[in-house]
């Protein structure tokens, strides 16, 4: 069985939660530019190193470079990305990780109002933490420690 094409409809929803359900993965893409998918490359090899590509590649179907804001597209289980928004591969991987948690919460069928960013902000921070723990390369683990600091001050209750 294939993946919907799109993800809006309660039975396109349904089928994609019975096809993860069932162990589907995405076959990831970068869509864009020479330079986008270069960052996006960069950004992916710390997701794998830390241990969450599955994950991501469970959520998310595609990365793709955009002109606008960078956003989770739930219907298209995409990942709109601005190229000037890739400037940082430990910050970008914890940007894909938090918007591939919010696509498995909509997937689910859980509230967003209230608790979902709070969910996903919390999965950026345990993969920035199994990143740190993971590398030996003492430049990522420094952004990691920076980024986990930032992320630790959060205004959320």
């Amino acid at each position: 069985m294939d993946f919907p094409e799109r993800v809006y409809t309660e039975t396109e929803v349904k089928k994609a939660r019975e096809l993860i359900e069932n162990g589907y993965k995405h076959d990831l893409k970068a869509e864009g530019s020479p330079e986008f998918v270069a960052r996006v490359e960069e950004a992916l090899k710390l997701i794998k190193a830390a241990g969450y590509y599955d994950f991501l590649r469970t959520y998310i179907r595609v990365i793709r470079e955009i002109e606008g804001l960078s956003q989770l597209r739930e219907q298209e289980a995409a990942i709109w990305f601005h190229v000037k928004a890739l400037d940082d591969p430990v910050d970008d991987s914890g940007f894909m990780i938090q918007k591939a948690q919010q696509m498995k919460d909509f997937i689910e069928g859980r509230l967003y109002y209230e608790t979902a960013e709070i969910r996903a902000v919390n999965k950026r921070i345990e993969f920035l933490e199994a990143l740190k723990d993971k590398t030996d390369d003492q430049k990522i683990k420094s952004k990691c420690e920076q980024h986990l600091k930032r992320w630790r001050e959060q205004p959320f209750p």
